[in-house]
């Protein structure tokens, strides 16, 4: 699938702004810019030269005053002949400047197909084209460094290491097969082999965290009315997002918000409390509370530090059974000095671990309105949805197609090493490592299909 036609979009975000960039890319791009943008001094391009002008229209009429710049393929993004016309950011003229390279011969970009054709050029793989849209949606500055590192090419050189410790076994068997006749020298494969399991199982078992710091993970909270709940959504959040009133009941409804915690994009959900109603507006939040309890991949159960558990509260603790779940305690500005807060958190331990039939994952005392032991909750968080260990130099896998596709890479590897082992024929071992390099051909887009390919440009935005 290759493209020889030349394509132009906006790449810059909608709305207004300082600037806005109409970028055009493929073997025409010097030709349309030539006839959409006049320079103020005249004279030849000169490729990576920012030049001062116009866009003009079809009749010679000014759009707009405008910077240009052309770039010679492959030194581009792209690696093709690339022109980037920089105009004043508002959408209609923006728009005006696109439509002007549109009837000027270009074709109206897809989404993500500059990044695509920057793939199909060999100007960067599959995961580095990827590694594009991650730094894009970044969340947060530990998502952003993942997704750096990513682009840079770690895996990418990761990835054809192990290709090549599974070549060379790969090669033998193949030879044994194809001159059965012939005498083949004996080679060491269950070194390599055993080197590439390990390589691949280590780059699987970073997945649960990677995953996590780019797609982020679901907190709800839950509590029984007036236990704090969206005070504490908004303290750990450092706005006043849920309205906060003395009066039980005042959240009929699920809220949620990102919060940044330990590196993490967290969605905090605040849940209405969960009581028996004959209310429909306030039964309608608390089956809504339910189903985002169910989404959960962790609960924080919000109690008030200043009142004597009820049997509310041991309803609230049932429903926390089977998921991770920290008991937060809170309001414990009112109880007084650090023996009460101690003898406090204790006893309610003791009430809400009988209640739940099972120890909580974790326990944190806070104070929504201090803000005391918030930093320990945020950390508390962090902990639980990334697990204890963490790899160095930030070097995890992000992205679950990855993860699946090595996972499998894997498992056809420790099937070779097992087979040949056991002694399995020659042929049987191919096809394994045959299965396993093509796995890793998934990630890397050396053996990926074009439907793969749409799919995963598709979410792209158009104009990258």
């Amino acid at each position: 699938m290759m493209y020889d036609d030349t394509i132009a979009a906006i790449a810059t975000p909608p709305g207004e702004g300082g600037i806005g960039i109409v970028r055009i890319s493929g073997k025409d791009a010097l030709h349309i810019l030539e006839r959409i943008f006049v320079p103020a001094r005249p004279g030849p391009w000169k490729p990576y030269r920012m030049r001062y002008g116009h866009v003009v229209d079809r009749q010679g009429a000014r759009v707009d005053e405008a910077l240009a710049v052309f770039m010679r393929g492959p030194r581009s993004f792209t690696a093709e002949d690339t022109a980037e016309i920089s105009v004043h950011g508002g959408p209609l003229v923006v728009e005006q400047v696109l439509q002007q390279a549109l009837a000027a011969g270009a074709r109206a970009a897809n989404p993500g197909e500059f990044t695509m054709r920057a793939f199909l050029n060999g100007r960067i793989d599959l995961t580095q084209a990827e590694a594009t849209l991650d730094i894009i949606t970044a969340r947060t500055t530990t998502a952003l460094a993942l997704a750096e590192a990513q682009l840079e090419g770690w895996l990418s050189r990761e990835l054809r290491r192990i290709r090549d410790l599974l070549m060379d076994p790969l090669a033998y068997c193949t030879a044994l097969v194809d001159f059965p006749e012939d005498e083949v020298e004996p080679q060491d494969i269950e070194t390599p082999l055993t080197t590439a399991v390990q390589a691949l199982d280590a780059l699987v078992a970073t997945a649960q965290q990677g995953i996590i710091y780019r797609q982020g993970a679901r907190a709800t909270l839950v509590g029984r009315p007036n236990a704090g709940k969206s005070s504490l959504l908004n303290a750990l959040l450092r706005i006043d997002r849920a309205i906060v009133t003395p009066i039980p009941g005042t959240t009929r409804d699920t809220l949620e918000e990102t919060a940044n915690l330990g590196g993490v994009p967290v969605v905090l959900t605040d849940t209405a409390g969960i009581t028996e109603s004959a209310d429909p507006v306030e039964r309608l939040g608390v089956e809504r509370s339910r189903r985002a309890i169910a989404l959960a991949d962790l609960l924080l159960l919000v109690v008030d530090g200043t009142l004597q558990p009820a049997d509310d509260d041991r309803e609230m603790a049932i429903l926390t059974r089977g998921k991770r779940t920290i008991l937060t305690v809170n309001k414990i500005d009112l109880i007084g000095g650090a023996d009460a807060v101690q003898e406090c958190v204790t006893s309610m331990r003791c009430f809400y671990e009988d209640a739940r039939g099972a120890p909580f994952d974790a326990m944190v005392a806070v104070s929504a309105l201090t803000g005391q032991g918030l930093d320990a909750l945020g950390a508390t968080i962090a902990r639980l949805l990334l697990g204890e260990s963490s790899p160095a130099d930030g070097r995890l896998v992000t992205n679950a197609r990855h993860r699946d596709a090595l996972a499998r890479a894997a498992d056809h590897a420790r099937d070779a090493l097992d087979g040949f082992r056991r002694g399995v024929s020659p042929d049987l071992l191919a096809v394994d490592l045959t299965a396993a390099i093509n796995a890793i051909g998934e990630v890397t887009g050396e053996t990926v299909g074009d439907d793969l390919l749409h799919a995963i440009f598709s979410r792209f935005c158009i104009g990258k």
